[in-house]
Order: C-alpha cells, then sequence, then structure tokens
C-alpha cells in the first residue's frame, strides 16, 4: 500500500457536539415599525473562529448577525453564534485550513439559519430565510486577501 492511501485511511473527521453559543434578538423600534410599510432592507455578517481544544479536537464556532432597517429604523438585529466540536485526526496541514474554515462553518449553518428565522418570527416580523452561503469560497477569498496583505507588508519592509 502506498504512503498517499495509507495516510487516507488513518482519516478521521467527526462530528462530536452542536450548540448554540450566543443568541442576541433586539427590536430598538417597536411597536412604531410595525406601523411603517414593510419594506426591509437586510444585511448579513458572517464570521468564522476556530478553538483548538486537543490536539484532534477544534470547536468552531460560526456568528451571523443579521440587521434589518425599515427605512432609517432598525426593525431588528439578531445575532447567533453557533458552535460544534469536531474530532479530527490524520489530515494533511494543508488541507485543515479549507476543512475548519469552510466544510465545518458549512455543516454549522443550517443551524444557524433555523434559530434566525424562529426568532425573527417570534419577534412578530415576517420569516427570514437567509440564502445558502458558499463557505469554500468566502475561505478562498480570505485567503487572497491574507496573502495580499503579507506581501504588501514585505514590499513595505523590503523599501526601509
Amino acid at each position: 500500500m502506498t504512503d498517499a492511501k495509507q495516510d487516507e485511511q488513518n482519516r478521521e473527521f467527526a462530528l462530536q457536539r452542536i450548540y448554540t453559543k450566543d443568541i442576541s434578538f433586539e427590536t430598538p423600534n417597536t411597536p412604531a415599525v410595525f406601523q411603517q410599510e414593510w419594506k426591509p432592507e437586510t444585511g448579513v455578517n458572517l464570521n468564522t473562529e476556530v478553538n483548538k481544544l486537543t490536539d484532534t479536537a477544534y470547536e468552531v464556532t460560526l456568528s451571523v448577525t443579521v440587521t434589518t432597517k425599515v427605512g432609517d429604523n432598525t426593525a431588528y438585529l439578531v445575532e447567533v453564534k453557533q458552535a460544534g466540536i469536531f474530532s479530527i485526526t490524520g489530515f494533511p496541514d494543508q488541507e485543515m485550513g479549507p476543512l475548519l474554515g469552510a466544510y465545518c462553518p458549512n455543516q454549522l449553518f443550517p443551524f444557524v439559519r433555523e434559530a434566525i428565522s424562529d426568532i425573527v418570527m417570534k419577534g412578530s416580523f415576517p420569516q427570514l430565510v437567509l440564502q445558502p452561503v458558499n463557505f469554500d469560497m468566502l475561505y478562498a477569498q480570505h485567503q487572497q486577501e491574507l496573502a495580499k496583505k503579507a506581501q504588501a507588508q514585505a514590499e513595505s519592509e523590503a523599501q526601509h
């Protein structure tokens, strides 16, 4: 058996636990916002955080913040931090970044979407269903931004 096949056989990825770490919901302009014509503008902000727990266990937290405004008034602001504990062994270092930065958040996103939809409806607002997110693309963009910053810093240091 080749070393590559042996390495692949020693790989393990397991989801140990998914849990809500934090939920915040604010409706600063109720009840007045209910009297306005409902033409919302919604913004979504995503963030991922990785915390190494042991040599093989990682906590990945996906934070999603949704801000919905009607005109200049904030109708609601909801933030959900959904976390998971993932057991990961046998993966080479170059695969760990995409695994933790894209694959794990992708596993957490349906739970975030459900929590946000539920809390918005409990606030007496129309249902909000977040659109799917391409975490692979977001991860790649983030890596490109980091590379550009590192290159700019290296060029700046070379000039001094």
